[in-house]
C-alpha cells in the first residue's frame, strides 16, 4: 500500500518554476491545450528549454489538485500504466494549480491495449489495502468523492459511492423520490449483489473513461486525470465499458494477466450506476434514463 509522497506546494506556478528550476528560469509562453472541460490546461516552455504540463482552476473546491497529485503519485508502480511524474501544486490568491511531468501525445499503437490491460492488472494487483476507501477525500470530475474507510466493499459502495450521489441529485432536484427510494432499495441488498475482494482491497483509477487514457509518443499507455480508493477492481473494468474507449486486445489481455470472477457481467451496471448518477449530478437530465433502467433492473 504506497499512498504517495509528498507535493512541493507553492503559491503560484512562476513561483514552482523559480523554486524548483532556480530563481533565473521562467516562463517564457503557455500554450493552452484542449481536452479539459472542468479545469484549463497548458503546456508551458521554460527559460531552461524545458516544458511542463499546468492545470489550473479556481478556489472553489480547495486542495483539489493536491489530491490528484497524490492519487497520481499512488497509481504508480513498477510494471504498471505510465502516470505523469508530478512536480508542483498550490493555491493562491489566483487560484490552484497543478504541474505535471509533459507527455507527448500520440495516436495508439497495435500493442496499446494489451499494453494497458497487463499494465492495469499490476496495479490492481499489486497495490492493496486491508479496507475499503482512502486516505482522504478526493474528487472525481468536479464532484466530492466520499473515501472514508469500511471494512466491507458492499457497505463502502453503497454508503460512500451511491447514497452520496443520490442524495446530491435528489437534494439538487434532479432524481425524483422514488429513485431515491429505489437506490435505498439497491443499497440494501449489495451484501447479497457484490462479492468482497480476497487478499486485500485494490486500488482503482476510479474514472477510467477512454479521455482518461492517452498514448504517449513512444506508445506506451498512461493514465490520467484519477479518482483513487481502494476497493474492488471489477468497478475500474466495469467504467471502462460505460463509455467505450477500450478495446477487445485490452479485455483479453486483463483476463490473460487476472481473470474476472464469475458474475462479473450482473454486477457492471451496479458500479456504472455510481458513474451515471455522477454525470447526472454534473451534467444534467440527458442521463437520467440511464440511472432509472439500472434501479429499475434492481428493484425487488
Amino acid at each position: 500500500m504506497n499512498e504517495g509522497a509528498d507535493t512541493p506546494q507553492f503559491a503560484s506556478a512562476d513561483g514552482a518554476v523559480a523554486g524548483l528550476y532556480g530563481a533565473s528560469v521562467s516562463i517564457d509562453r503557455r500554450i493552452r491545450l484542449s481536452g479539459g472541460c472542468i479545469n484549463s490546461a497548458f503546456r508551458l516552455f521554460l527559460s531552461n528549454g524545458k516544458s511542463v504540463f499546468l492545470k489550473e482552476r479556481s478556489n472553489d473546491e480547495p486542495g483539489i489538485f493536491r489530491k490528484e497529485a497524490r492519487g497520481l503519485q499512488t497509481l504508480t508502480v513498477p510494471d504498471g500504466p505510465r502516470i505523469p511524474g508530478v512536480i508542483a501544486c498550490g493555491e493562491g490568491a489566483d487560484g490552484q494549480f497543478l504541474l505535471l511531468e509533459f507527455i507527448d501525445s500520440a495516436p495508439r499503437v497495435p500493442s496499446f491495449g494489451r499494453d494497458l490491460g497487463t499494465r492495469l492488472a499490476v496495479v490492481h494487483a499489486r497495490q492493496r489495502a486491508p479496507r475499503a476507501g482512502f486516505p482522504e477525500d478526493n474528487h472525481i470530475g468536479a464532484t466530492p468523492q466520499e473515501n472514508g474507510w469500511m471494512d466491507t466493499w458492499s457497505g463502502f459502495f453503497g454508503e460512500r459511492r451511491l447514497r452520496s450521489q443520490i442524495v446530491r441529485a435528489f437534494n439538487a432536484g434532479r432524481a425524483d423520490r422514488s429513485m431515491l427510494h429505489a437506490a435505498e432499495t439497491l443499497i440494501e441488498r449489495l451484501p447479497d449483489l457484490l462479492p468482497e475482494p480476497d487478499g486485500g482491497f485494490h486500488l482503482l483509477h476510479g474514472d477510467l473513461w477512454g479521455g482518461n487514457c492517452i498514448s504517449s509518443a513512444e506508445g506506451s499507455p498512461v493514465l490520467i486525470d484519477p479518482a483513487v480508493s481502494y476497493g474492488h477492481r471489477e468497478a475500474d473494468i466495469a467504467m471502462t465499458e460505460l463509455f467505450g474507449g477500450f478495446g477487445r486486445d485490452f479485455y483479453s489481455a486483463y483476463r490473460d494477466a487476472w481473470p474476472m470472477d464469475p458474475g462479473y457481467p450482473e454486477r457492471r451496471d451496479i458500479y456504472n450506476l455510481y458513474h451515471l448518477l455522477n454525470h447526472l449530478n454534473l451534467f444534467g437530465a440527458s442521463y437520467l434514463p440511464g440511472c432509472r433502467a439500472i434501479l429499475g433492473r434492481f428493484r425487488r
